[in-house]
């Protein structure tokens, strides 16, 4: 980590991610977006006849964060950490979500889907994060 990229997220001279601060702030504005992105859509579509408000998946509010995500995990080329730590935090982070989601269930689904997405989004920041750098200080 020579020299640093400017802009935000703030970057290191591989493209990654320098803080947690940083991924977290900006997964979670993309949360936001999406969020707002599917109510407009589902009012949109409430408002002409195509259905009820509300009834659209929260869960697609992750398609940022994921993007992200995606664009972190390929800045580490330095082998297998980088796909456990993926693996790991996607599978404690979907479980995260579900757990939401059920805690949730009497609410409408993009709101469900939505705190679902939330928890994922928080889960999967942190725990990636934080088991790539553990696991690059191990291995590398």
């Amino acid at each position: 980590m020579s020299e640093q990229r400017s802009g935000f997220p703030r970057r290191d001279a591989e493209g990654r991610i320098l803080t947690l601060g940083d991924l977290l702030g900006v997964s979670l504005a993309g949360w936001v977006i999406g969020l707002l992105a599917l109510v407009l859509f589902d009012w949109a579509f409430a408002a002409v006849g195509a259905g009820d408000f509300g009834h659209t998946n929260g869960w697609l509010a992750v398609i940022l964060p994921v993007w992200l995500f995606w664009d972190d995990f390929r800045a580490w080329d330095f082998g297998a950490a980088r796909v456990v730590a993926a693996l790991l935090a996607a599978l404690v982070a979907v479980v995260a979500g579900l757990l939401a989601a059920g805690l949730a269930a009497g609410l409408a689904p993009l709101l469900t889907g939505g705190l679902a997405a939330l928890a994922f989004t928080v889960g999967y920041a942190v725990l990636w994060f934080q088991g790539v750098h553990w696991l690059a200080r191990r291995t590398g």
